[in-house]
């Protein structure tokens, strides 16, 4: 196995944070999921309607957002923060979604889970869902995060993980970050405004869910972007979260940027190819503690492009990223 070393050297970069409000929180790196920085992001709380993250995930995967749904009396045991649909109404399933996250409807979690298979089955997959998404300390009981006999209980890194998740898929991403939806149905006709308000007062958020319950108190996950550096908050039990969420995202946007650690143009192990430039978020410092090291296989003669190996790429004496190897 043939190595390459930067010097290492070890810098403890402070966290230049004012104290933070959040029980819990977490500022990670999208891309890459690195941890820039945290308090008890493990630790295992109520998250209230920032459940409805999933609710849409769910509900837009499914093939079925222009179906029309007709709603029925499930609604009718919704409570709490609603968008106020009818028993009767016709909406399609990207209109609930809508409603489930501008407004948090509540309503719009019942009526989506009941079209698509049920109660149970829908909960079901939320939790399927969280597991393929790796979500290990993570555990949904119902559809909107309301404090029922059996609530929901995640982390701030489990929801982080989910948020990146959600924001691969285009629709999600473009429904999160709608300011003003306007809807008319056969019954009603409505206007939603997003109470997110990092969307309306900062200008490099790109998405989110709010929540709040009586026993999760004030819960929050957002996303933001500014010079290719795209960013996740997630605050358990905040009564700051906005001003808090800002705050973190200033601290990376002001520490941090997407450095490209590796450059397909400057590999030169012979006869060989690989096929991506990879970046990783670093402070001005932190560049001296990348390290690389081959890893081939013992083989003499290789076919055209067939797989040789791979260049594994360190940071802090641990692999972030394994680049692969093919021969020409």
């Amino acid at each position: 196995m043939k190595k390459i070393y930067f010097l290492l050297i070890l810098f403890i970069i402070p966290i230049k944070i004012n104290a933070l409000s959040a029980k819990s929180y977490v500022l990670m790196e999208e891309d890459t999921k690195r941890v820039l920085a945290s308090k008890n992001m493990n630790e295992k709380r109520l998250i209230a309607s920032t459940t409805k993250i999933m609710t849409a995930v769910i509900a837009l995967e499914s093939g079925k957002e222009n179906n029309y749904v007709t709603v029925n009396d499930k609604i009718l045991d919704a409570y709490g923060s609603s968008i106020y649909i009818s028993v009767g109404e016709k909406i399609r399933l990207e209109d609930l979604v809508y409603g489930l996250l501008l407004r948090s409807g509540n309503d719009a979690a019942l009526a989506i889970a009941d079209y698509l298979g049920g109660f149970d089955s829908f909960v079901d997959k939320m939790n399927n869902k969280a597991k393929e998404i790796g979500m290990k300390n993570t555990i949904f009981n119902n559809p909107s995060g309301l404090d029922e006999d059996n609530m929901n209980y995640s982390t701030c890194y489990d929801m982080a993980l989910l948020m990146r998740y959600a924001n691969s898929i285009p629709l999600f991403k473009k429904i999160s970050l709608t300011k003003k939806y306007k809807l008319q149905t056969n019954k009603n006709s409505y206007v939603w405004k997003n109470k997110n308000k990092l969307i309306h007062t900062y200008k490099y958020a790109t998405g989110g869910k709010t929540g709040y319950t009586d026993k999760a108190k004030r819960t929050l996950v957002s996303s933001a972007s500014k010079n290719n550096l795209n960013l996740i908050v997630v605050t358990l039990n905040d009564p700051n979260d906005f001003k808090d969420h800002k705050t973190l995202y200033e601290y990376a946007f002001n520490n941090y940027s997407m450095v490209k650690v590796f450059d397909k143009r400057f590999f030169n192990l012979k006869k060989s190819y690989v096929l991506d430039d990879y970046f990783y978020p670093l402070t001005k410092n932190e560049y001296k503690l990348i390290s690389y090291e081959y890893e081939m296989k013992n083989k003499k003669k290789f076919r055209k492009n067939e797989l040789k190996g791979s260049i594994l790429i360190y940071f802090n004496n641990k692999i972030i990223h394994r680049e692969k190897i093919f021969s020409k």
